[in-house]
């Protein structure tokens, strides 16, 4: 196991001095990843998270900047030499060989007893649910089952500095998808390892980390558990790609503890100074903060585009002059007509600067 720091880090693919931003897969990036900590890179495809992975396994050389494992550089460091396994998105096992070959092969390389590897190979195979499969050719196998001998090559070595997991779940079929989930999540709490999870599934990285990292555009834009991401989006991007659906962001006039949105006033529970013109201007409140009501004085009123239901909750799309937004509709509400109103929870409405949260003023710092 290993502390991880990046320090500095970014990476660009084309070579040159004085390269632009936009040259750089990976932007400037300095953070700290805990020892035996659960971490998952989420973001889209072509955001970074991969290029970061693969840096910090030592397949790619960073154009710039510092990795420490325990306060060591190991930057100019191979795989091998940096003591990682990493899990790849499509099974990396031989066929040829049994399941209990499969997974032992790792440690045979390393020279170990061969009763020691008997013992670890058990332990794997009885969480990865393989014990039945142990004599198997891996040919002979469902493409579930051989990444499932996959995740295990990863995860035999207890010695390791950390284990990568590359977008693992990709060829498992999704009814199984939950299952191994889950799996992962027990493995990280038994074994006590540094895992890093690679997805752009939100629910694949909500489930299985306790620290988020959200990539944009090359960018960190936010690291943190999953509540926080949820509760505090600290950038615009995190509020739409975390949730289903995702955070409401429309623009609006942002005065002191007011914010006017297509017309309407809008009440906040913080306090904000003016913000600069040139800025652009938003406010975030998830669609579980804002609930469907009847018409009424003092009541933002919009049109009702559409209803979804998703079984539990529905949730209603309510055009507000150019803004649309996505509100709860309340158990037993009856929607009548397509004309209703909105009620917002004040204290989880976060008001935004070129798409960054900004933080404003209690009421008793005002006071």
């Amino acid at each position: 196991m290993a502390r991880i720091d990046l320090v500095d880090l970014a990476h660009s693919y084309l070579v040159g001095d004085d390269l632009p931003d936009q040259a750089y897969a990976l932007k400037p990036v300095s953070m700290t990843w805990r020892q035996g900590g659960a971490y998952a890179l989420l973001g889209p495809s072509g955001c970074g998270k991969t290029t970061l992975l693969n840096i910090i396994s030592g397949i790619v050389t960073p154009s710039r900047g510092k990795i420490l494992f325990d306060g060591n550089d190991v930057t100019q460091l191979s795989t091998r030499e940096r003591n990682i396994a990493q899990v790849f998105q499509f099974p990396v096992i031989y066929d040829t060989m049994t399941v209990r070959e499969n997974l032992a092969f790792p440690l045979k390389n390393r020279g170990l007893p061969k009763a020691d590897i008997d013992k670890r190979v058990a332990e794997i195979a009885e969480l990865l649910d393989l014990t039945p499969n142990m004599n198997r050719k891996a040919t002979r196998l469902t493409a579930d089952a051989k990444q499932k001998i996959s995740l295990g090559r990863g995860l035999v070595r207890n010695d390791v500095a950390a284990i990568l997991f590359d977008e693992p779940l990709t060829v498992i079929d999704p009814h199984l998808k939950w299952e191994l989930r889950s799996k992962l999540k027990a493995l990280h709490r038994a074994l006590d390892l540094t895992m890093i999870y690679v997805t752009h599934d939100q629910t694949e990285a909500l489930t299985f980390a306790d620290t988020v990292v959200v990539m944009h555009d090359g960018r960190v834009v936010q690291s943190g558990t999953p509540e926080e991401l949820f509760e505090k989006p600290a950038h615009t991007f995190v509020g739409y790609f975390i949730g289903s659906p995702g955070m409401n962001i429309v623009p609006a006039q942002v005065r002191g503890r007011e914010a006017i949105v297509g017309g309407h006033a809008l009440a906040l529970a913080r306090s904000y100074d003016p913000l600069p013109s040139s800025a652009k201007v938003e406010i975030g409140v998830r669609p579980e903060f804002v609930h469907l009501a009847a018409k009424a004085p003092g009541l933002m009123s919009g049109k009702i585009e559409r209803i979804d239901d998703l079984g539990r909750i529905r949730f209603a799309r309510v055009r507000v002059g150019d803004s649309l937004f996505a509100a709860r509709v309340p158990p037993g509400f009856e929607v009548q007509g397509d004309e209703a109103a909105l009620q917002f929870e004040s204290s989880r409405i976060h008001v935004y600067a070129d798409s960054r949260i900004v933080e404003g003023r209690s009421l008793e710092q005002v006071a």
